[in-house]
């Protein structure tokens, strides 16, 4: 949203001069800041939101805040961190300093375009979350409800085929190597007894 801020003074003349008082409210403060007439200042402030401005976004099954900037409003997205999105908004020509609820259907339509075939607008295989998929051998960028689903057949695979990680998932265990004697004791482990 564009804040404007517009300064009054009332109908009487005099001169322009520094008020050294502390400042009771915000008027006070702005007429010694801008050496306008202490008494007679009438301050209006208005936020000028543009008509079609959508506080919330509906965006790949995602509420997406509509007060951020398109940036940051884009990590909302499960799936889709920082760098991604500064990523995405470059290649579908959206300008970063807007906010997310002034998008046109148009930028939305594109940005959707750009995240769901990431490789038509060469980003590069390394940036994707999903390289080299298990079963179909593809590069993708995987988001929302699809990610999560990606993740348990990823932990299903492991634990079916008994293999060492899907084991310490399957028994609650720390998967990535970390010690467990003395740390990580909440939960369902029992205490270490000493004799």
């Amino acid at each position: 949203m564009n804040a404007s801020y517009s300064v009054t003074p009332r109908k009487t003349e005099e001169t322009w001069s520094l008020v050294a008082l502390p400042p009771k409210n915000f008027a006070q403060y702005l007429s010694r800041l801008l050496y306008l007439p202490s008494p007679s200042l009438a301050v209006t402030m208005a936020l000028h939101a543009p008509e079609e401005f959508q506080h919330i976004l509906r965006i790949l099954n995602t509420n997406v805040d509509g007060r951020k900037k398109v940036m940051f409003a884009l990590t909302s997205i499960t799936g889709v961190g920082r760098r991604l999105s500064n990523l995405l908004c470059k290649k579908a020509d959206v300008d970063m300093n807007k906010r997310a609820g002034e998008l046109t259907e148009d930028e939305i339509t594109r940005l959707v375009g750009v995240l769901s075939n990431p490789l038509e607008f060469k980003i590069p295989k390394w940036f994707l979350n999903r390289r080299w998929d298990i079963k179909t051998g593809a590069y993708t960028q995987v988001f929302s409800n699809a990610l999560q689903g990606k993740l348990r057949e990823d932990l299903e695979r492991l634990k079916k085929m008994r293999a060492h990680r899907g084991l310490r998932h399957y028994w609650g265990l720390r998967v990535k190597g970390q010690h467990t004697k003395t740390t990580g004791r909440r939960g369902t482990t029992v205490g270490f007894d000493r004799k």
